[in-house]
Order: C-alpha cells, then structure tokens, then sequence
C-alpha cells in the first residue's frame, strides 16, 4: 500500500469516517475561516469531538484545557473576525504543543514527574510564534521524559499508542504530535528534533516531519545561543503545503538566538521546480546499520515513485561510527549541561528516568579533548557533505531501522539479531542528518503489514523550499502520472 490515495491525499489508520472538518488540509480549514464559510467554533468543536473520542484509546493529547474555555476563546476569535480586527496564517485552527515546550498558563511536565505541576509564566519561541498566528492551543502532546529516546512514555501521562496499532509505539519524541496527526485530531502539529524527534515518529505514523537547517527556527529558552545545537524545533503535517505553512509560522531570525540570522528565506522558489532530481541512496551505510526486513525496501520503493528523479547508491565517505560517537559525545555534553542540576539534587535524581541519569553521568566524566574531538568530526561530516552535494540535490535514508514495536518495551534491544548497546542505538539513522545541520525531511514511505515507515531525505542547508518542492510532487504523483 502506498501512503497516499488516488486523490493524493496520505492514507490514514482506518476505523469511523473522518469528519469533514477533521479531513481538510490545515491550509483549507484557515481559508474557509476567513471566508466566513466556517466558523472558529464549528472547526474547534468538531476536533474537541474527535478528541473526545478517540484520545482515550491512544493517549496523544494530555493537560487538555477545559472544552468551556477553549470554546469561549474560539467564540472570541470568531467575534474579532467578524469586527475586521484579526488574522494570521493559522488563525483559527485549534493546535496542541508538544509538553517539552512551554506554554504560558498551561501545564508543561517536560514528560518528568519533577514538572508535573509545573506552569509556565511565558511561551516558548515556537510556540508564541503559532499563537501569534491565531491558532488556538487546547493542550499538549505526549512526550518521553525530556524528549529522551524514540518511544513516547513517561511516568506523568503514560505512553502513546500508534496510530495504526495503539498496542505499538508511536516513535518520539514527537509522538503525541504525529498520532494526533494521523487520527485527525489536530490539523497540524509542532514537534522538535535532537535525535529524530520528528523524523521517527513521522515514519511510524505515516505523516511529515521537517527537521528544519540549523538557526531556522531558534529556540528559547536555550543554553548557549553560539553553539550551533543539535535540536531544532519543526513542523509536522499530513500534506507538503501544511508543513510550509506551519515552518513559514515557526521561522524567522530572533536577536536573541544569533546563529538565526543570515539564512535566505524560504521563498517557495525551489531548484527542483524543474528537471530531474538527483537522489543518493546512503541505505544502511554499507551495512552498518541494522535494519528489520522490509524496511530498506519498502524505503527505495517509495524513492522510485517519486516523479522525475533519478535513485543511485551514495557512500557516506567517512566512518558511520565516528559519526554515531560524536553525536553522542555532543548529546552527553548538552544533556549534562542542561540537567545536571536536577541530577545533583538526590531527590530529583530518583525521578529521572535510568536513560537520563546514563545521558548525565557520562556528559560529567567527559573531558574537553573528547568533545572537542566530537566537534572535529561534525565539521568532516559538513565537508564531506559539500562533496556528495555537488554530485546529488538531496541524500536519502530510513527514517526509522524498525517497524513500531511493542508499546511496553522502553526500546527495542535488537534488530535483526544485532544487540543494541544503548537505549538510543536503535535509532542511529538519524545522526547523520542531526550532525550535518541541514534541512531533513521525513517521507511517509509507505505501510507493511498495517505498519508504516518513513524515509529521509538531507538536503543542502538552507534549502527547505527544495524538500518541500519535493514532497508536494511525491503527493501528487498520482494525479499527474
């Protein structure tokens, strides 16, 4: 099965008819708004009412705000409308932000038992940036603790089902954001991406996720705002115009993030508006990557559905290890820095998941060489990557090395017979595009099995009209041949 219909929209988990209002592109939904054939309340209410439905069975929206006060505001915003005195691109559109972001007057645990009655006196960057646009936020979505390993569990809210098989896992960190995606619970959805917090979770639920280049969308609160971070905060969507709509909300410089400034802005002008595309097939780097069955193949079958491109092996030219070190070794070294009060304190040390308390403790014994070495290698990686650019547009992996696994595992201990020596092996497909800093777009690849999986695509930094010229034309195939 392909992920998309004959109409090319993406395929969902079946189950009751989907709603109309439910069903329809973010984009459309704001548009009928501000036509007056929609109203805020009619579009609020009617994905309050899915919610209500199917959230107890999968758990991807927790903290919900009261349906009372969210429905005053949305009978607010259709007032101001009405008076000529609002807009915004998402104006209208009822949205929950992932909990590892905060929101001002609205619980936000970061997953963590430390925080589960923490509320914020202020937004997050991102998140001010979506309200500022107009949208409505009605809650959160379910996050692991602090955003740590691809399966979205914690001790305050519980774990997310998978949108196809909620006795599966759902991926994370975004998780809560992709199966809210993929019921129809939520037009559109934020994420964020150290690991492939967006990239995973998109593949296990058959939706997009865009790990923006790095400084496209700045984050704050931040820790060293002139070091080029690991972790991005993105869009996801059901369709490639959604996920510009959303990143074109998210983006944009901020003087308090300077490393944000200087990136060319996303015009909607892409080299690939014509010709051919130029793919580089990196597949499971020559073997270093474990792979369950199926995977590698359902990922080179959906490259080859992409109109008007050409698919051919690429060879990452640099040892995939020293690249899985050094993300980790920088992975350390932020986790500790950003934590390690928390740990340093015995009390709160016992609330920390064991994954944190490992992520902490090897980020304190870690000495300058060694991440200044981790540092030596990112910078290889970016060179070596100048090279693969100037033979391919766009490089392209498995956005994920497993089918969604049982949803009682932490995380999966082997693939294809080969341990997994951390919590976060399993998932090390997604250094390579965390390291090069560019844009990376995770492609719904396509079901198995009633399972979904995802693929990867890196793109030169800075061009995030290039992936997204790309997924509309993967979306359409089937309309225009």
């Amino acid at each position: 099965m392909t992920p998309f219909g004959a109409d090319g929209r993406l395929i969902g988990p079946q189950g009751a008819p989907v709603p109309a209002i439910c069903a329809m592109d973010a984009g459309e939904l704001v548009r009928q708004i501000k036509a007056r054939a929609l109203s805020v309340e009619e579009v609020v209410t009617a994905f309050l009412d899915r919610i209500e439905a199917l959230n107890p069975t999968y758990n991807a929206i927790v903290s919900l705000r009261p349906r009372e006060a969210i429905l005053a505001e949305a009978h607010e915003a259709d007032r101001r409308l009405a008076a000529g005195e609002a807009d915004g691109a998402l104006y209208g559109l009822p949205v929950a932000i992932k909990d590892l972001s905060p929101t001002k007057g609205l619980t936000t645990t970061f997953g963590s038992p430390i925080f589960r009655d923490f509320v914020p006196d202020e937004d997050g960057l991102a998140t001010a940036r979506m309200r500022a646009a107009g949208a409505i936020i009605i809650g959160k979505t379910n996050t692991p603790e602090f955003g740590l390993g691809s399966h979205s569990f914690n001790e305050v809210f519980g774990a997310t089902g998978n949108a196809f098989d909620p006795a599966r896992s759902a991926g994370g960190s975004s998780g809560g954001a992709a199966v809210a995606l993929a019921l129809r619970m939520l037009p559109i959805a934020d994420g964020s991406d150290m690991g492939g917090s967006l990239r995973n979770p998109a593949a296990f639920n058959n939706v997009y996720g865009l790990r923006p280049s790095f400084g496209r969308v700045p984050s704050l609160p931040a820790g060293d705002v002139f070091s080029a971070s690991l972790a991005t905060d993105g869009p996801m969507a059901r369709s490639a115009d959604d996920l510009a709509l959303l990143l074109d909300v998210q983006a944009g410089p901020d003087a308090r993030q300077p490393l944000s400034s200087g990136l060319s802005p996303i015009d909607g002008v892409s080299n690939f508006d014509a010709g051919v595309v130029r793919i580089g097939w990196l597949g499971d780097l020559q073997g270093h990557l474990a792979m369950e069955a199926g995977i590698l193949e359902t990922c080179e079958a959906a490259l080859g559905r992409i109109p008007r491109s050409t698919v051919e092996t690429a060879e990452l030219g640099l040892d995939p290890e020293r690249l899985w070190q050094s993300f980790s070794a920088q992975r350390h070294g932020v986790i500790a820095a950003r934590y390690g009060d928390l740990f340093a304190d015995p009390d709160k040390r016992e609330l920390l998941k064991p994954e944190m308390q490992w992520e902490i403790e090897n980020g304190l014994k870690m000495s300058a060489m060694a991440l200044h070495r981790a540092y030596d290698t990112r910078t290889a990686w970016h060179l070596r990557l100048l090279a693969l650019f100037e033979r391919f547009d766009v490089l392209a992996l498995p956005a994920a090395q497993v089918w969604p696994f049982p949803i009682e595992w932490r995380w999966p201990p082997e693939i294809a017979g080969r341990s997994m020596d951390s919590y976060h092996r399993w998932m090390e497909c997604v250094a390579p595009g965390t390291l090069s800093g560019c844009p990376v777009l995770a492609l719904p690849a396509g079901l198995r099995g009633g399972l979904s999986t995802g693929v990867q695509l890196i793109a030169p930094f800075g061009r995030e009209a290039d992936l997204l010229a790309l997924a509309k034309r993967y979306e359409r195939r089937d309309m225009t041949g």
